[in-house]
């Protein structure tokens, strides 16, 4: 194949020559002609790919339908159930509220009602008039040491850092936040000029890089963090122990990311990928981490501490709990972040395979405080794949107060999931640092389309809520979503997800499933106490 392409290029160069001579429009041609066969004598001699090696010129179809798949597959071939991570029918339902197009759909659900794992909430014939609800329900954060509570929305933006996002997206999410009166989480990136210039609340994310408060050799800098979150700006702290696609691993901002901008901003050296160290160097066990929360409030002026974790071990949660209980020092609140997270760049098999599911998280998370005595003092904060009111009512029925949404609102600003989070060249300007790109996401735009978005997915909510016949978001409860096993069974969230009685882990009366981790945990340290030999001896003894 390689020597036919190459003999039909000359002959038609050849050919091409001999009609100039007498037709002179067609020495355009011929230079067409030459450029095609010097490609294809490149690709002859070139070493590196087998395909362009073999099939001149003609391989080169091979990575331009590649380049052009993702957008084929998702205009072309894709139906409105299908895509991932977010299928189109997700996509179109943020895309409509923020544009304040029509909701509304045709000829009933798309969704096959009887697929194994169907969920739905049950409608109540005491409906509510939905001017009888709360349109901006909002939930106090802010447990009995914090001296200045924070009164936070029920749906809020979720960590994205400068750097990970652009500026211009960074802006437009804080304006639309500060128009909405809800809160934009920094990410581990840290506070920049761009998350203050609009005024929005912001929830400070310190992660395991200590990005803006951190000395020169990557540790924790007390100074610098009492004076950015003294900011009243600043409405709460949150510290990162791990998050959703990476747990365990840390963040990662690649080298082409990594402007002189962000490196200032960041204390880092430009132009390098800056990876995040995998755990805290300011503490190293569950007593000590609660310390450093005592300290972040001291710091701060008494403003709300949280934590924001990846379910890993189980152990490694209880023991987080009891040195709450040793101690009688908690954090203000939890953000859970499901596994399946993230909206920047992480491994494959990080996103694919590390950490607990959401909704599973959730659940053991809210049985923990309860099970312990401390949910009184602690509000949740679910995040992962957060769109739909629906999805906030799951979340919401499985114990968060609050919800997190990162890639709705990337949605909102106008992503089209091209997909090219991690490569700097996203199309719309959301996900990269390129100039020529950023400019093109217009921030007073995309503002109200955050805006809009956030207030009709509250909307929707409160009038699912006046179906249901609830008042308030605090009534919903694991009796109220149902899911479907299989095709001869149905069950409710509190079947699936059993409810533990308030102090049952700390008696002796624990429930089975809590003994082994319970037992396992230690105040002390994260790393659990290994009980896996009584395992092994016991399924040794089985004959």
């Amino acid at each position: 194949m390689r020597n036919q392409i190459l003999g039909t290029l000359t002959a038609l160069f050849i050919f091409n020559l001999l009609v100039g001579f007498y037709w002179h429009p067609a020495w355009w041609f011929l230079l067409l002609t030459v450029l095609l066969l010097v490609l294809a004598i490149f690709d002859t001699v070139q070493n590196k790919h087998a395909i362009l090696k073999n099939f001149p010129l003609i391989g080169r179809t091979r990575w331009t339908v590649e380049s052009l798949r993702p957008f084929i597959q998702q205009y072309v071939l894709e139906s409105d159930t299908g895509g991932t991570p977010i299928s189109r029918m997700f996509r179109s339902i943020v895309y409509q509220r923020a544009k304040d197009s029509r909701e509304t759909i045709p000829f009933g659900t798309q969704l096959n009602t009887y697929d194994d794992g169907y969920e739905w909430i049950g409608h109540s014939l005491s409906a509510r008039d939905i001017d009888e609800m709360n349109h901006d329900p909002r939930v106090m954060i802010g447990g009995k040491d914090c001296k200045q509570p924070y009164h936070a929305s029920i749906l809020n933006i979720s960590a994205m850092s400068f750097g990970s996002l652009s500026k211009n997206a960074i802006l437009a999410l804080n304006k639309g936040a500060k128009k909405g009166n809800f809160f934009h989480n920094t990410g581990e990136g840290g506070l920049t000029p761009y998350h203050e210039e609009n005024g929005g609340d912001i929830v400070w994310q310190i992660g395991t890089g200590y990005f803006g408060c951190r000395t020169k050799d990557g540790k924790f800098d007390a100074d610098l963090f009492k004076e950015k979150a003294c900011l009243p700006q600043v409405k709460m702290i949150e510290i990162k122990l791990s998050q959703g696609a990476k747990p365990g691993h840390g963040g990662i901002l690649p080298a082409y990311k990594n402007t002189p901008e962000i490196a200032k901003i960041r204390g880092v050296e430009p132009g390098t990928q800056v990876d995040s160290p995998p755990r805290h160097s300011a503490f190293s066990t569950p007593l000590e981490m609660i310390d450093y929360i005592q300290k972040l409030r001291d710091l701060s002026g008494g403003k709300p501490i949280g934590i924001k974790l990846a379910l890993g071990r189980k152990s490694e949660f209880i023991a987080m709990c009891k040195a709450m209980v040793e101690t009688g020092i908690t954090p203000d609140f939890i953000t859970v972040d499901g596994g399946e997270g993230g909206t920047g760049a992480a491994p494959l098999e990080y996103t694919n395979s590390i950490g607990f599911p959401l909704r599973e998280a959730l659940a053991f998370v809210d049985d923990c405080l309860i099970g312990f005595d401390l949910r009184k003092e602690i509000k949740i904060i679910a995040s992962g794949k957060i769109i739909s009111a629906f999805q906030l009512v799951k979340n919401l029925s499985l114990g968060a107060d609050i919800c997190n949404s990162a890639r709705g609102m990337m949605l909102a600003l106008g992503c089209v999931q091209s997909l090219s989070c991690n490569t700097n060249k996203c199309p719309t300007g959301v996900a990269t640092q390129d100039p020529k790109l950023t400019k093109g996401l217009d921030v007073t735009d995309k503002s109200e389309r955050v805006y809009r978005f956030h207030k009709k997915t509250l909307h929707a909510l409160m009038d699912m809520l006046s179906s249901t016949g609830h008042v308030s978001t605090t009534e919903l409860n694991r009796t109220h979503i149902f899911r479907r096993i299989n095709q001869a069974s149905i069950a409710r969230y509190d079947e699936i997800f059993p409810l533990v009685k308030t102090g049952t882990l700390l008696g002796d009366d624990i429930p089975e499933r809590f003994k082994l981790h319970v037992k396992e945990a230690n105040s002390d340290s994260f790393m659990p106490c290994s009980l896996l030999a009584e395992i092994e001896e016991e399924t040794k003894s089985v004959s």
